[in-house]
């Protein structure tokens, strides 16, 4: 049976980790050292894209400092972030989901970065905004029961 928006957005336990994130830019070739690092850190949230023009590699701020050396070709973002996890089976047909997160989200003036897993979302916002952020998600559960 197909899931809808609305019925994964009542389940979902959204949570945060607490902790602070940031971006990094790196060359295209540096995935085998973005990879590495990953392996290194550990932390149970992290991310790794590489495409044809980069690398985008996500850590615990609090990782940073440990890798500085190594990533001096880094572009880091300025912002940190925050993560905001949808914790619930998400399936591969579902549609809309993520539209009417960030719908919710525009509204109240957060941008969002998205991350998808194998069956759970993850959004991130700057660290300044993680409250209201989740404010304005539980308001949109509430709207879809």
């Amino acid at each position: 049976m197909t899931q809808s928006a609305d019925e994964v957005l009542r389940q979902a336990t959204l949570y945060s980790d607490d902790r602070d994130y940031r971006i990094l830019r790196l060359p295209s070739n540096a995935i085998t050292l973005a990879a590495g690092i990953l392996a290194e850190v550990g932390a149970p949230f992290t991310g790794l894209v590489a495409d044809k023009d980069e690398v985008t590699l996500l850590l615990p701020d609090e990782a940073m400092a440990a890798f500085e050396a190594r990533l001096r070709l880094a572009k880091k973002s300025e912002q940190k972030y925050r993560l905001i996890t949808f914790d619930a089976q998400l399936q591969p047909d579902l549609v809309g989901f993520i539209a009417r997160i960030a719908q919710a989200l525009a509204a109240a003036g957060i941008p969002i970065l998205t991350y998808a897993a194998f069956s759970r979302d993850h959004v991130l916002v700057p660290a300044g905004c993680v409250h209201r952020a989740l404010l304005a998600l539980r308001e949109l559960q509430m709207e879809s029961a």
